[in-house]
């Protein structure tokens, strides 16, 4: 990437994607400020009208859209596809979410007059997207922001611009102007430039606890600035006492292995009681060496394609060789499949025998399995984490996982369902390092528009009964 342009590269092939140029941050700040009377003046009818022909935009472009998506991170095209239709079906929920949420209520005294709550806009938000979900989670931000009234800038993860282009050419077809919705373009230094922009009413990120800790920080002297944070997770899975193991292994790959284990909600450790171990892995294993690895529009069709670069591929196969250089057993080694591409295995190792497992997450399909004894140490594995993103407890009575939802410390706890693939109708957030309590999905309505009080008489009616001289 040079000074003035940004550069994708396929993460299957090595072959170029999109370039572009980055854009001017004041120049680009200046122009929404312009564009948000206006917009937020619009009637909420007008607002969701819009946002509906958005969706049929999609709908129309569906296709170039998910092989964009396939072609510039390396998810299988089934997968890609999977992602459009949920950047279509995000509108539905969020105009049923801001009518929940952020509802107009009024309280009527004869006396007292009127008290009503309505919400406002906040004005300018600025969406940072990551590169996994390239057009379903700045999707997940940006639409529900400009239901409430706000004007966005989005600027798309470096390593994603086309697929985010894309979903901006969308949005403008749709009859959403090009300054009420701006794609912009750059780096890191970018999207510091834009974070720490006076007229940026606020910021709404997804991406890594290290990147969102340093958004955190910056504004951290700006409570007026509203933040949203969306991020990681060194995930739990708990596999209790249950006959259906190869049920339980399918849970198990799927939840750590889907999108090469690029997902926030990925399970990176595998809790498992002893007398479980033996039969679980073995089912675990035999799927995980069934797993196609493979470009996304390979025949067979994969289950899962590359990570998103080398990069990300070097620094994998290092975390694993660290775990396996302290105290960690292969169950099943991490190979890096072609040594110029970033293709990988799936990785399986235990690390019940090291003494100190780092609390970091691997972004990538490598589990971590830890067997325990009793369910007590499995709740005390699950919480042994700075995150807290998202758990599961496979198998177990109602009574344990009433216990487990009770201690385990999560925004997102299931019982016999995948850590991933969260329903659009929840929110999806987390708690530690996975989030400021700001959680996305259908509660995003509450950081894209503030409440306001308001006492309301028709005439003015007041007398002071204390503290007068006759």
């Amino acid at each position: 990437m040079s000074k003035a342009e940004v550069i994708s590269w396929e993460p299957a092939t090595g072959a170029e994607v999109w370039r572009g140029p980055v854009a001017d941050v004041d120049e680009t700040v200046t122009r929404a400020c312009r564009a948000w009377p206006a917009w937020a003046a619009q009637p909420l009818s007008t607002r969701i009208e819009l946002l509906r022909r958005f969706a049929n935009e999609v709908r129309k472009d569906a296709e170039k859209l998910a092989t964009t998506i396939a072609r510039e991170v390396g998810k299988p095209l089934w997968e890609a596809r999977a992602e459009v239709d949920a950047v279509i079906a995000k509108v539905e929920v969020s105009v049923r979410s801001y009518a929940e949420r952020t509802a107009q209520r009024k309280l009527d005294s004869a006396l007292q007059g009127t008290m009503a709550v309505r919400h406002k806009p906040h004005g300018v938000l600025l969406v940072l997207g990551p590169f996994n979900y390239p057009a379903h989670l700045p999707n997940a931000h940006i639409v529900p922001a400009l239901l409430a009234g706000n004007t966005v800038i989005f600027k798309p993860s470096e390593r994603a611009p086309a697929s985010g282009e894309l979903l901006a050419r969308c949005f403008h077809r749709a009859g959403i102007s090009a300054a009420v919705l701006q794609f912009a373009c750059g780096g890191p230094a970018e999207g510091a430039a834009f974070v720490a922009h006076e007229g940026v009413d606020g910021v709404l990120f997804t991406g890594s606890a290290s990147n969102g800790i340093a958004i955190n920080r910056r504004l951290a002297a700006r409570p007026d600035k509203m933040v949203a944070l969306e991020m990681g997770g060194n995930n739990a899975m708990v596999v209790w006492n249950t006959p259906k193991l190869t049920d339980a292994a399918a849970l198990v790959v799927q939840s750590a292995f889907a999108t090469a284990g690029q997902r926030c909600t990925a399970a990176r450790r595998l809790i498992v009681r002893d007398t479980l171990y033996d039969a679980l892995l073995a089912e675990v294993k035999a799927l995980a060496d069934r797993v196609i690895v493979g470009g996304p529009f390979d025949e067979p069709v994969p289950f899962m394609g590359p990570v998103i670069d080398g990069a990300a591929a070097d620094g994998l196969t290092e975390s694993f060789l660290y775990l396996l250089s302290h105290g960690g057993r292969a169950i099943k080694h991490l190979v890096r499949m072609d040594d110029a591409l970033p293709f990988l295995s799936p990785a399986i190792i235990d690390v019940t025998g090291m003494q100190e497992r780092p609390d970091v997450e691997l972004f990538g399909p490598i589990l971590q399995v830890i067997r325990v004894s009793d369910f007590d140490e499995a709740i005390a594995e699950a919480n042994a984490t700075r995150y807290g993103l998202a758990a599961a407890l496979v198998g177990g009575t109602p009574q344990e996982y009433n216990r487990f939802w009770a201690n385990v410390r999560a925004g997102i706890v299931n019982w016999n369902r995948a850590t991933v693939g969260p329903s659009h109708s929840a929110p999806m957030g987390g708690v530690g390092l996975s989030g400021n309590h700001r959680p996305t999905g259908f509660y995003a309505a509450d950081y894209c528009a503030y409440p306001v009080a308001s006492g309301e008489m028709e005439q003015p009616r007041a007398v002071i009964g204390v503290g007068l001289r006759q």
